[in-house]
């Protein structure tokens, strides 16, 4: 039997037997691939975890690179997976696609190089880990975790068995985004003293959820679903649907509302621009606006503040006036990155025309986010999103959650990533979990 492939090893010539489960052989026609075959040995052999829309849509994107092969999908929903299935079938002309319900099967796969994470945050962290301890490289969606210990684990779970990890926080994959950023690191504002986020939460969807007021009547499970497992880790809860499919981000068993959906994109330039990739702040204060007593319990209408080492404050607000972006301060001058879409405005205007010295700090440019995984899976460099870099930027995010239940200011070392003297606040680092889960 052939060896597992990896990049850059042997060429695989056939899938293994691997779970207990025998499969077909493995074939792509270069009818399907086009013109230009890229031969097996170069192909990254991928599953996806978690196919509903934005687990379906990354997939999709990657499905178009020539040298990536999708052969297997794993979805608690089996319409979410019968329908991945169906979609990567149709791009290889073939019925070889497998589903599974049960992530753990197909990370066991023997003949997989790769696989994405696209489930509910609370997921994030089991999958990535049980990815990483059986020989993958993950691409998981943002936030990289629901807490500050789960994001631990998987960052040293990613270290410890040598895989690649690339968060999906795409914004900082933007050129625009990575020339602010050189900008700010090269001292073009001055000396940088203050960064300020925007999130407002005024999309439509914001305004659906915070329209729902109490707990919602239990409802049936619909067929083909498996609540308990979606449940997983977290508490017994009675199913609504509106506790799942992409509103499962504004229930803290969940997700952090707004605070680590977008934040976790706007947070993370903030990261990349102030430096802080490898830390995160010493003191948090934050507040904001909750119904503890909805289905949808995160926060909305908050302001925080995070002071860093170096003496850098990191100011955020929820102005509905005002796009979502960050903007870096310094005593020369300013620049904001809007997100989505990257564009830059600047204080004064000439810093747009700036150009950075062959020996100053540059970031590099990313070829697109999964791109750039796809490279990293092969060369084995660090993506531009690494489970550090990931980890550190959803800490901020739980921080700030984490100062607006407790109600007062708190005291990070980021080092340790302890409270300090703050025994409460240290319990919320890492959630409870439901038998049979743990870290």
């Amino acid at each position: 039997m052939t060896p597992p492939h990896r990049p850059g090893t042997s060429r695989r010539q056939f899938l293994q037997t691997s779970a207990g489960l025998a499969l077909a052989p493995y074939f792509v026609s270069s009818r399907v691939l086009g013109a230009k075959v890229v031969p097996p040995s170069d192909r990254i052999v991928m599953g996806a975890i978690g196919t509903g829309g934005q687990g379906t849509s990354i997939m999709e994107n990657l499905l178009e690179f020539e040298d990536v092969q999708f052969v297997a999908v794993c979805d608690v929903d089996a319409k979410h997976r019968q329908a991945a299935r169906e979609i990567v079938n149709k791009k290889y002309g073939q019925q070889d696609c497998q589903e599974y319900a049960d992530f753990r099967e197909l990370v066991a796969r023997n003949d997989i190089d790769a696989v994405t994470v696209t489930t509910p945050d609370h997921w994030h962290a089991l999958c990535s880990i049980a990815a990483a301890k059986s020989g993958k490289d993950v691409y998981c969606e943002k936030p990289l975790v629901n807490s500050i210990g789960e994001g631990r684990a998987v960052a040293d779970a990613v270290r410890k068995h040598g895989r690649i990890l690339q968060t999906g926080s795409h914004e900082r994959s933007g050129s625009n985004a990575r020339f602010a950023a050189e900008l700010v690191r090269n001292g073009r504002l001055g000396k940088l003293h203050t960064i300020r986020v925007n999130l407002p939460c005024t999309d439509g969807h914001h305004k659906e959820a915070r329209a729902i007021t109490e707990m919602p009547p239990a409802e049936s499970v619909p067929e083909g679903f498996d609540y308990d497992f979606w449940l997983g880790h977290t508490q017994k809860a009675p199913y609504q649907a509106r506790r799942c499919h992409f509103w499962w981000r504004f229930n803290l068993a969940y997700g952090g509302g707004e605070m680590t959906d977008r934040g976790a994109h706007v947070i993370d330039l903030a990261q990349l621009g102030g430096g802080f990739d490898d830390t995160g702040p010493i003191k948090i204060t934050a507040s904001g606006v909750r119904n503890e007593h909805s289905l949808y319990n995160t926060f909305w209408d908050y302001s925080f503040e995070n002071e860093y080492a170096n003496g850098v404050r990191m100011l955020g607000e929820s102005d509905p006036k005002k796009p979502r972006g960050v903007k870096f301060e310094g005593d020369r001058g300013s620049i904001f990155i809007r997100v989505h879409g990257g564009n830059l405005t600047a204080d004064p205007v000439s810093l747009l025309e700036e150009k950075i010295g062959d020996n100053e700090i540059h970031l590099g440019r990313s070829p697109g986010h999964v791109r750039n995984f796809v490279d990293c899976v092969k060369s084995r460099q660090q993506p531009v999103a690494s489970a550090e870099i990931g980890h550190r930027t959803a800490s901020v995010c739980h921080l700030n959650n984490i100062a607006m239940l407790l109600g007062r200011t708190l005291t990070w070392d980021p080092q340790a990533e302890k409270f300090a003297h703050d025994e409460e606040a240290n319990r919320l680092i890492t959630p409870p979990m439901r038998s049979p889960w743990s870290l």
